[in-house]
């Protein structure tokens, strides 16, 4: 079985991880895939959980236990990051925005990750920073 391929935003932090751990608990909030009154931290502690997640996933950012440096080449599961020189690979000015992240995930110019991986990069509207991108494939 392959993955399954995955794309959605959440809240922009200057901190990425802050961003990411806060996307995930809004994202545990509205679906808590029947593991009830559990924080993140305790889900990946549970065994159920990563036989859910290796076995299916959730298709969001619940699918990882933590963000891993832009550099890092470690395998999955993890949230990564893109590095400068990756977003100015299909973001030339480097501020992409959300037209231009979802036009580059539809046209393939920006590659989904391999299985039980995700990539996250920041978007713009007007220049600013706004939300923040995220994709990825699940384990299964």
């Amino acid at each position: 079985m392959g993955g399954n391929a995955w794309s959605h935003t959440g809240p922009y932090q200057q901190d990425l991880e802050v961003a990411f751990r806060q996307a995930q608990e809004e994202t545990l909030a509205r679906d808590n895939h029947g593991f009830v009154g559990r924080s993140i931290e305790e889900l990946w502690r549970d065994p159920e959980w990563q036989e859910y997640i290796f076995n299916g996933g959730t298709c969001t950012v619940l699918d990882f236990p933590l963000m891993i440096d832009a550099t890092d080449t470690d395998d999955g599961p993890f949230m990564r990051p893109l590095t400068d020189d990756e977003v100015h690979a299909w973001a030339p000015r480097g501020r992409p925005t959300y037209g231009e992240w979802d036009d580059a995930l539809d046209s393939e110019r920006l590659a989904f990750p391999d299985r039980a991986q995700g990539n996250c990069t920041v978007l713009y509207r007007d220049g600013r920073p706004e939300q923040i991108g995220y994709w990825g494939v699940t384990a299964d």
